[in-house]
């Protein structure tokens, strides 16, 4: 954790300066990139050369079981095109180090003298405690840490209702929002046009080994989507079997690989259906932020008695894709094998954890966030209390599913379904595990008591 200090000299001789020339830190989290970044523009602006840093928080990554984790590769790779464009074009580079945030920041302190910390905003609820202990460590030795506005159009309480509350129910929430949106100027951040003014010298790198991890090999989709799939996805975006048919920006938007900005604009000027996947984003995390207790719990408290089955055998068949039930099945799998789901199959599959086997949805959910390579807080929680019917804006409890049904809708040729399972139809392919309509009766019984 000392390599802070430990500056490699870059190709103009330059070095970092330690003690002898004030800096800005511009700490990156949620938002690894150098175009349009809130944050760095504002630190760029400083007047101070600014060192760019990224934390790889032990207090996250010691909960990690899986040591090939895709996310963590993830933003490795995301770090490593920053620092390949900061060292060839600006002789600069990001500082990353692995530790405890507090800890980093006090060897930081005694390294460098810092002018102030500028970030962006994360409204997790991790995230605002790990915050605000690092602001007030960093305020014993007078610097203050700045906070913007960076991975929503719209946070805290910029949308709220007459009454001056926040919004319950996402369709008048997302009409106030389109509202504001269309009756207000966008701003954008240039950042990337003010690169010369990062801290010179290229720091020591951190590999995937050092931080006890292990690249998984996996491919990322690239972060800016094709127009066309833009403007096709209110007729694509229910069809799992056309790998074109959704952008696959969850995980940029997650990492901040992409600037929320730019992509709602061009939703705004080419699907207003995209746009609106976008506000419901937006719609989740502003029911965290108001309602922190529904990272624990339901938000309607009622639901709290549910007399859930929670059968461990039940819940390891639908973990592993075996229900007998292809959609499940197939979607199970796909999430296993890539980290990833496609949106309609994630809904069919929560459904059927909850309505058709009856177990709480927190254990889906904690296996969503295990294994999702676009796992958010918000947007996991807020869509698992929605399918269960616990949440603030949910689907009423007796909508529930029918797998099958789906299937013929949206896969009826089966090409998503054989992709993913190639024993269907053979004796190898388990038969249901449940009866459609026992499990239905069954659970508009137990939501009823």
């Amino acid at each position: 954790m000392s390599q802070a200090k430990n500056y490699q000299v870059d190709a103009t001789g330059g070095q970092a300066p330690g003690k002898e020339t004030m800096v800005t830190v511009c700490w990156f989290r949620r938002d690894l990139r150098l175009e349009d970044h809130h944050a760095l523009w504002q630190a760029l602006r400083s007047g101070r050369p600014v060192l760019p840093l990224f934390i790889f928080d032990r207090e996250i990554l010691d909960a990690l079981t899986e040591k090939e984790d895709r996310r963590v590769a993830f933003i490795f790779s995301a770090i490593g095109a920053i620092n390949r464009r900061l060292h060839d074009r600006h002789h600069s580079g990001m500082l990353c180090l692995h530790g405890k945030p507090e800890e980093i920041f006090e060897k930081l302190l005694a390294e460098y003298r810092i002018g102030e910390v500028c970030c962006n905003e994360d409204y997790e609820p991790y995230a605002v405690a790990r915050d605000r202990r690092v602001e007030q460590l960093l305020a014993r030795k007078g610097v203050p840490l700045r906070r913007f506005k960076d991975q929503v159009i719209f946070h805290k309480e910029e949308i709220l209702t007459a009454a001056g509350g926040p919004y319950s129910v996402y369709t008048p929430y997302s009409r106030a929002w389109l509202s504001r949106y269309r009756e207000g100027e966008q701003r954008f951040y240039p950042s990337e046009e003010l690169l010369d003014n990062l801290l010179k010298g290229v720091p020591p790198t951190l590999t995937l080994q050092e931080i006890g991890f292990s690249d998984p090999g996996y491919r990322f989709a690239p972060s800016q989507p094709d127009d066309g799939v833009i403007a096709a996805y209110d007729r694509t975006r229910d069809l799992p079997a056309l790998h074109d048919g959704v952008t696959r920006m969850g995980v940029h938007l997650r990492f901040g690989t992409v600037s929320i900005r730019r992509l709602a604009l061009r939703a705004s000027l080419l699907n207003e259906t995209y746009l609106k996947e976008l506000i419901w984003r937006e719609f989740f995390m502003q029911v965290l932020w108001h309602f922190p207790y529904v990272a624990e719990g339901p938000f309607r408290k009622k639901y709290e008695a549910i007399l859930w089955e929670n059968n461990p055998d039940d819940f390891r068949r639908w973990c592993d894709g075996t229900t007998g039930y292809p959609l499940v099945d197939a979607g199970m799998r796909e999430l296993n094998a890539t980290g990833y789901m496609h949106n309609r199959v994630r809904m069919i599959t929560a459904g059927f954890l909850t309505k058709h086997l009856l177990i709480d949805w927190r254990w889906g959910e904690a296996y969503f966030a295990e294994k999702l390579l676009d796992y958010d807080l918000a947007a996991n929680n807020g869509n698992w209390q929605w399918v269960a019917g616990t949440g603030c804006d949910a689907a009423p409890y007796f909508r529930i599913f029918n797998p099958a049904e789906q299937q013929r809708k949206f896969d009826p040729q089966q090409a998503y379904i054989r992709r993913w399972i190639p024993e269907l139809g053979t004796a190898q392919y388990p038969a249901p595990m449940i009866d459609h309509s026992f499990a239905r009766r069954r659970a508009l019984e137990r939501y009823n008591v």
